[in-house]
């Protein structure tokens, strides 16, 4: 039985605390050294880099809450596109001319150029797998004096959109002189990646040269904790500024005061393989779907600290609601014990109570569940190539451009990059293509819910809860972002007292 949050015993936290002890001292210390005056950040953040902190794989989310790379342009809060790199930009068909700013050099003193944009751009379209921003989309940059003109295959309105990702960020050439892309000293935020440790540590100062505001902190002490108590325990320890993603397990043992919740744009849901196995056969899925108690998740394992989903797109997009209407779904079969091995990861902690959950329901309906939980590093590959019956999945539904329609071509076209479900459906297909291609606005908003309806219909997907976003900020944290697209964390305001 799981214990609630309120009796978990100090002595819990107190040798989870013993993990992090001394691990912001061994490098950069809290107070700044350089003379500059002001206390360093630091900061507990949950995964650690997959890719070497490249910023073609999801490590660029990295990179962007550290404000140490930045893209041509940015998302304001309704996600609409503002200049960064970009001053400002027009259309003409398919293509889009991006005017650069002036005055702005990468952090190994070299100047921002059209040549460096479209050098990062065009790395990024021929990398393999892309980007998933630019799933679907063939583009092309060009240089021309201090702009750049991105075309793609067909007239795509949310080019700008797409160039906000931060997997999408602008780096100096001295990036992409390796095998892989290494964004040390290769930025243009105001923070300059002075030093990676692995999957341990980074480290960041303050970069004085940068084009806007100056940081207030003289830079940026980072821990990789995937260990959410450990985590949760260096807020109260003192150990660490700034905690991403505080688990809900621990969040009722925490100072109330330090803590900040807001409904995400991140959804947790059953991915099933429409390929092969059990799920193959569209009654099983609607079986699955119908034993699933998403609520008593939600008070369960969740603490309350969740919302429960209605579809793929939650409460932190209130458009969405306001659009969907009923789907209509096949009907139930019987599993006649089936076995189904349903996959996840430790890396968030819910999610192995959430499949021990899963398990028991879809026991009482009638199937046969072994589960299979590993480090999100170890089984990612493998729940890509289809290899489970059902995956859990903690996933952000616009991350990457402020428009689900990416999320949802990504994981559920036939050719998408993430396509767990392993689904090729030509209705959904055609749903997801009509979406891509529509304008901006209501009409946008319409095919997107219409494409999440074809998705539901197919019950390749069953979401479960939308997620609600943790942050610790300790006694004398200012400036601190609270991100729901969890592209922001650090800022140049960002400081402590």
């Amino acid at each position: 039985m799981r214990v609630p949050a309120r009796l978990v015993p100090l002595t819990a936290l107190t040798a989870a605390s013993a993990l992090l002890t001394g691990c912001f001292a061994g490098g950069q210390s809290a107070t700044d050294d350089s003379g500059a005056g002001g206390k360093r950040i630091r900061v507990a953040m949950m995964l650690p880099p997959r890719s070497a902190l490249s910023p073609l794989s999801d490590d660029a989310f990295k990179l962007s809450r550290w404000s140490t790379a930045e893209t041509l342009v940015k998302l304001d809060t309704d996600g609409d596109a503002e200049p960064a790199l970009a001053t400002g930009w027009t259309q003409s068909g398919p293509s889009w001319t991006f005017t650069l700013r002036d005055g702005v050099t990468f952090h190994d003193g070299t100047k921002l150029t059209a040549e460096a944009v479209v050098n990062s751009l065009t790395k990024a379209a021929a990398a393999s797998p892309k980007p998933r921003i630019l799933d679907g989309v063939d583009l092309t940059a060009k240089a021309d004096g201090n702009k750049v003109t991105v075309t793609t295959a067909t007239e795509d309105p949310l080019v700008p959109q797409r160039l906000s990702s931060p997997q999408l960020s602008i780096l100096a050439a001295r990036a992409y002189r390796g095998k892989t892309v290494d964004p040390v000293g290769a930025g243009t935020g105001p923070f300059e990646l002075t030093k990676v440790n692995g999957t341990a540590s980074a480290a960041l100062d303050r970069y004085d040269r940068y084009w806007g505001k100056k940081a207030k902190a003289p830079g940026i002490d980072v821990r990789f904790v995937p260990d959410g108590t450990a985590r949760a325990a260096s807020l109260r320890t003192g150990e660490a500024d700034i905690v991403e993603a505080v688990p809900v397990s621990q969040a009722a043992v925490l100072d109330q005061d330090l803590i900040t919740e807001v409904p995400m744009p991140r959804t947790n849901t059953l991915y099933l393989n429409t390929e092969k196995g059990a799920f193959k056969d569209a009654g099983l899925r609607a079986a699955a779907r119908e034993a699933i108690d998403a609520e008593s998740i939600v008070k369960g394992v969740y603490e309350g600290r969740a919302d429960v989903a209605e579809g793929l797109l939650g409460p932190a997009l209130p458009w969405a609601a306001e659009l969907r209407k009923p789907v209509k779904r096949a009907a139930a079969g019987d599993p006649g014990g089936r076995t189904i091995t349903i996959g996840t990861f430790t890396d968030r902690a819910e999610l192995p109570e959430v499949a021990a959950a899963l398990q028991q329901q879809l026991q009482k309906a009638g199937f046969k569940v072994k589960l299979d939980v590993r480090e999100y590093a170890n089984i990612e590959s493998d729940a890509l190539a289809g290899e489970f019956d059902a995956f859990i999945l903690s996933r952000a539904t616009v991350l990457d451009s402020g428009d689900p329609a990416a999320y949802l071509y990504s994981d559920f076209a036939s050719d998408g990059s993430f396509n767990i479900a392993q689904l090729a459906d030509p209705a959904v297909d055609k749903a997801l293509k009509k979406a891509g291609e529509t304008r901006t606005g209501d009409p946008r908003r319409a095919a997107v819910i219409a494409a999440e309806a074809a998705v539901l219909g197919a019950d390749a997907a069953v979401p479960m809860l939308h997620e609600r976003v943790i942050q610790g900020d300790a006694v004398g944290v200012t400036g601190a972002a609270h991100d729901p697209r969890e592209r922001e964390l650090v800022t140049a305001d960002t400081h402590v007292k």
